[in-house]
């Protein structure tokens, strides 16, 4: 059976965040055991994108990114649908907007989310609570759980993947 992996993450927008991302996260979730990665990075087609940072100054700059970002919206939200697990990087002074939506539509649709912050930053919304608690709800609602380290989050993973067998054997 093929399980897939959506990530909801900022990464991607820094050079950084890609090392770690395409480095570090990505092999290891492939290395517990799920194949299908669904990357939002590359679900929409470079060259769309290009276009828009090319475009001129102004308006034309502006519609091409309007029209762009319908797309880029839609394929996450497909991908968001189609998977089976959503791994949320949960890292910042606060969560990125972009994955708290991502969160938010995927618990809706009844997915099981594992968020990972390894950020020591305080990011809660009081000492209850890891980051935005409403993020955090979105989260364990869903059955899931927050790592504090790559290293917690591959042994999430793991169970995740062992109990995901067992369900469909």
């Amino acid at each position: 059976m093929d399980f897939s992996v959506y990530i909801a993450s900022p990464l991607g927008f820094s050079e950084a965040g890609r090392y770690f991302y395409y480095e570090k996260l990505l092999p290891m979730i492939t290395r517990v055991g799920f194949q299908t990665i669904l990357d939002p990075w590359v679900l929409t087609d470079a060259a769309f994108i290009e276009s828009a940072i090319r475009a001129p100054e102004g308006p034309k700059r502006r519609k091409r990114w309007s029209e762009i970002n319908i797309i880029i919206g839609k394929n996450n939200a497909e991908a968001i649908k189609s998977c089976t697990v959503v791994v949320a990087i949960l890292d910042g002074p606060d969560v990125d907007s972009g994955t708290a939506a991502e969160v938010g539509n995927a618990a809706g649709l009844g997915k099981l989310i594992i968020g990972y912050r390894n950020d020591f930053r305080l990011s809660a919304d009081n000492v209850g609570s890891i980051v935005n608690l409403q993020v955090e709800y979105f989260i364990r609602e869903s059955g899931g759980d927050i790592a504090t380290s790559l290293v917690d989050l591959e042994e999430k993973l793991c169970s995740t993947y062992v109990q995901l067998m067992k369900n469909h054997t």
